[in-house]
């Protein structure tokens, strides 16, 4: 059944409307081929329209009746249970209320509010009226998985181990018997993917012990446990993995890697596995990636004004080296991707060696790391230079050799974007010295240097203010004796976001290579001096961009502390709440 019963079609209104270009029209029908998902779920997916404008757009339009996201949160359970779960999970809509006027009539939303044979299933499991609304089909399966997710999970698990005692009593079976194939397993790691991706999270923890199967999800940066599971499950759950992620299954004492692509919500998800034997068998780790969330464009970012002249000023070099520097899930991937997306221009050649191509880019050649081919990084690279590149993006600087052939390429006309696993803007450049780049080179070399971190975001709806006390002044980089009172926020915790914060927000420290810091350079080389320079021309440190952040009650001061810890003020902090004791 079609969708749409106006004649214009959908996708010339939105760009009639000026809510989509005609580019991203363009792009979007191309991947509608592929997906074979609607083409607002398609816009919604690729990140050129947000739900809720969506939503907004399409039921103004069409003339429907909308629902929003809180109102499905607050579903009234009664509805649910009137349509019956069977009929609810089969059409994947969610019954949210009943009409106050017409007490024979449901209120239901649906992605599709003009599908009548769905419609009509309903109005047959209910014996009411339904009075369709539409809400985007990625809302309803949040709550739908909330309801009944971990429900089926929990079923799978106990028919599993149901088939398990039957077949082999209470002893634990071979890891190589039939049970990796069944129907349970499959079900448990579909609904462990899932919960994990409408939950947010980045990573999927699965952590074998001595009695029983952990799984935990790291959520807005922080792990939080989903389910436990009986030992027995560990070798099938572990085995199903390696089957989706192309891995050994015979292979138990070595560590592997594998990844697959999964769509969840019409979503496609890049999902990284990692395997490690530990002493009570292999740990899973699978690390999530929505593969468009990484081409964004540079407002998503959430740059500061004067940071984003900074960065501006960095990408508008035509030759040199621009690194990106933090820890493993700080981020680096979806900044060097903006990067390069600002960058791809018709006139420019741009190359890419990754390891592993995160995010397909059009108009982009990206090259996929094989170090079992000898394809490593170096080899790459030197390849790259005879390919005539503008631009070149290596994944990772990892050792001396790739280091120094980024060196070279960059004084010899090219762009070059990479990332460091470094502290701070400062550090990277003592990094790259260690690694045995002559400090000269450097100086000639890197054109910026951006270091950053993720904290999470306060939650709007139950942060809770107070007044600053003197060693929180300290700890925002504040003078502590300053009268005028200064306002900061604390967590609570609500029925939207559980325990005080929602989502995250990057913090930046961006350091373009000045004159300053190349004479710097060319002497006595440490960070603190580097820093200290940076911070007199105008940097901000991710210290001071986290106080930013909390003084706008953006994140909290402990928060700030957690991802730019400074010993210095954290002392001085302590100091001066002795004093008061005293």
């Amino acid at each position: 059944m079609a969708l749409f019963g106006a004649k214009k079609r959908l996708g010339d209104m939105l760009v009639e409307a000026g809510m989509i270009t005609e580019d991203q029209l363009k792009h979007a029908l191309e991947e509608q081929k592929t997906n074979k998902q609607r083409l607002g779920e398609t816009l919604m997916s690729m990140g050129f329209m947000t739900q809720q404008s969506f939503a907004q757009f399409f039921s103004t339009s069409m003339g429907l009746d909308a629902v929003s996201q809180e109102e499905l949160h607050q579903h009234d359970p009664r509805a649910i249970e009137i349509v019956t779960e069977d009929v609810v999970r089969k059409h994947q809509v969610l019954p949210f209320g009943f009409d106050p006027d017409n007490i024979n009539a449901i209120k239901v939303a649906m992605a599709e509010p003009n599908n009548l044979g769905v419609i009509d299933d309903i109005e047959m499991a209910s014996g009411m009226e339904v009075l369709p609304y539409y809400a985007p089909q990625a809302w309803i399966s949040i709550e739908l998985d909330k309801l009944f997710g971990k429900r089926s999970t929990q079923e799978a698990a106990e028919e599993f181990v149901a088939q398990h005692k039957a077949e082999f009593g209470e002893e634990d079976a071979d890891e190589e018997d039939d049970t990796v194939g069944d129907a349970p397993i499959v079900k448990i790691v579909r609904a462990m993917i899932q919960q994990a991706v409408r939950e947010g999270a980045s990573d999927i923890h699965i952590e074998p012990m001595e009695r029983q199967v952990r799984v935990r999800a790291r959520v807005d940066g922080m792990l939080q446990e989903d389910a436990v599971y009986p030992p027995t499950m560990l070798a099938a759950m572990t085995a199903r993995i390696k089957i989706i992620s192309g891995l050994d299954i015979s292979e138990k004492r070595k560590p592997q890697d594998g990844r697959l692509t999964y769509v969840v919500d019409g979503v496609e998800f890049d999902v990284r596995v990692s395997i490690l034997p530990t002493v009570y068998g292999e740990k899973t780790v699978m690390r999530l990636t929505k593969k468009q969330g990484l081409t964004q464009p540079k407002s998503y970012l959430g740059l500061y004004p004067d940071d984003e002249v900074k960065l501006d000023g960095i990408m508008n070099n035509p030759h040199g080296i621009i690194l990106v520097t933090g820890p493993t899930g700080s981020g680096k991937s979806t900044t060097c991707y903006t990067v390069l997306n600002e960058l791809n221009k018709p006139d420019v050649n741009i190359i890419t060696v990754e390891d592993p191509v995160e995010a397909n880019i059009a108009g982009i050649n990206q090259v996929q790391v094989n170090v079992k081919a000898g394809l490593t990084f170096a080899s790459a690279l030197r390849s790259i230079l005879r390919q005539d590149p503008d631009i070149i993006m290596i994944g990772e600087i990892r050792d001396g050799e790739t280091a120094q052939i980024a060196v070279q390429a960059s004084i010899t006309g090219h762009l070059v974007v990479s990332t460091l696993h470094t502290n701070s803007t400062s550090a990277s450049i003592t990094r790259l010295i260690d690694m045995g780049v002559e400090p000269y080179l450097i100086g000639d070399a890197v054109v910026g240097i951006i270091a950053q971190r993720l904290v999470r975001r306060l939650c709007p709806e139950c942060k809770q203010p107070h007044e600053a006390t003197r060693q929180e002044k300290i700890l925002l980089g504040m003078d502590e004796n300053d009268p005028t009172p200064v306002t900061v926020y604390d967590p609570v915790g609500c029925e939207k976001c559980g325990n005080g914060y929602k989502g995250r927000k990057a913090i930046y420290e961006i350091m373009p290579i000045s004159a300053g810091i190349r004479r710097i350079l060319h002497e006595t080389v440490t960070a603190e001096k580097i820093e200290e320079a940076a911070v007199s021309e105008g940097m901000n440190t991710l210290r001071m961009s986290g106080a930013r952040n909390v003084l706008e009650g953006i994140t909290t001061i402990s928060e700030m502390a957690r991802v730019a810890y400074d010993m210095d003020a954290q002392t001085a902090a302590d100091s001066s709440q002795l004093e008061e004791a005293e």
